[in-house]
């Protein structure tokens, strides 16, 4: 098979969708692969390393996108990008569909392009197991951005993480208790802050009390709409951590909510990228990462861990690469056939939108209904 690794184009997008590993591994198996020069590089990758590997580098998007029968990416491609991609081709990456624009949509049906969308490869038990890592990687990182945030040179209210003795911590409400919440939980916990847990799964909050809960200041809460009044009041940081796979993500925070918490606090809604779970939220970007609404700084960036490019596009690699391997391996139809997981991957197929959650979230014109 013809795989292409291109350069991602979007504003602030470091990660690369193969490492050379994972080109090394593909070619020795016997395939062809064509990276797109410099595609790397932000996650520290060079060209010669690709070329070490085996691969073909190319110098131009053009070039790739008309080689490559299977294209793996990062993040969802942009109109040019989509209008080089071949008909028929396969693409993979986190797409994100439920918040593309309908024509977006239209186009892939169109081309009869086979889209995979990492986020919505789910396992049995509910796991979306190249959608962890990034999650965790994401929620390690949320203290050092809100401990940033609350400075007063970023417009913050001056308040100190783990506070001091004499001084409290900040405070701390986590909205999800899945990966991304357990994650940056534990990682708030470990700097001193006094964490709320919210979730209306009452069996992730128990897990995340038993693994967590010794920790100390770790509260959890079942997220109804008292709840949800009761700590905006008091947030001095308030992380959004929704996630519905296939769905845009729910607004839990209103606009009304937000005024009800107190001037400079800081909202991070990490949900931003299936839609944002805060009413008052819409996304930025590494380069100017926040603004303020109704006297509250707002951090909404997509792609928050493409600033930690190496290390996401190693963890979402091993994670993604069975997947990658059984599609090159034994071909499209063999691979979806004997992974139920990996179905449930597959946005688009043959002009329909074949997840069921994501074609009923899109509605009965892009499902081909």
């Amino acid at each position: 098979m013809d795989i292409g690794v291109p350069r991602e184009q979007r504003p602030d997008e470091y990660r690369v969708g193969l490492t050379p590993a994972g080109v090394a591994l593909l070619t020795k198996a016997g395939h062809s692969c064509y990276v797109e020069r410099d595609a790397g590089r932000g996650a520290g990758f060079a060209d010669q390393d690709y070329q070490n590997a085996g691969a073909r580098l190319v110098y131009s998007a053009g070039e790739l996108y008309g080689r490559a029968a299977m294209v793996i990416k990062v993040g969802r491609p942009n109109e040019e990008e989509l209008g080089q991609l071949q008909d028929g081709c396969i693409l993979m990456g986190f797409l994100h569909l439920s918040v593309a624009r309908p024509e977006w949509i239209a186009t892939l049906l169109e081309k009869k392009i086979t889209a995979f969308s990492y986020e919505l490869i789910q396992e049995a038990d509910g796991t979306l197991p190249v959608q962890v890592p990034l999650s965790q990687a994401a929620g390690r990182m949320a203290p050092q951005i809100a401990a940033i945030l609350m400075q007063n040179n970023h417009g913050g209210k001056g308040i100190l993480l783990g506070g001091v003795p004499g001084v409290p911590p900040a405070e701390v409400v986590i909205l999800g208790a899945g990966n991304f919440g357990t994650a940056a939980a534990h990682a708030f916990l470990r700097q001193g802050a006094c964490v709320y847990a919210l979730d209306k799964d009452l069996k992730r909050l128990q897990d995340l009390d038993e693994t967590h809960g010794t920790l100390g200041r770790l509260v959890t809460m079942v997220s109804h709409e008292f709840n949800l009044r009761k700590v905006v009041k008091f947030a001095d940081v308030l992380v959004g951590a929704v996630l519905i796979p296939g769905k845009r993500t729910p607004i839990v925070i209103t606009r009304e909510l937000v005024k009800l918490m107190k001037p400079r606090s800081v909202i991070m809604d990490i949900s931003i990228d299936q839609g944002g779970c805060v009413e008052t939220s819409r996304p930025t970007t590494h380069r100017d990462p926040v603004f303020v609404e109704e006297d509250i700084i707002h951090y909404c960036v997509p792609n928050m861990t493409s600033v930690v490019a190496r290390t996401a596009t190693h963890a979402f690699n091993n994670a993604a690469w069975p997947y990658v391997y059984d599609i090159a391996k034994h071909g499209l139809e063999a691979a979806m056939a004997g992974s139920r997981a990996l179905a449930l991957g597959v946005a688009t197929h043959g002009g329909k939108v074949l997840n069921p959650t994501l074609a009923a979230s899109l509605g009965g014109k892009e499902s081909g209904k």
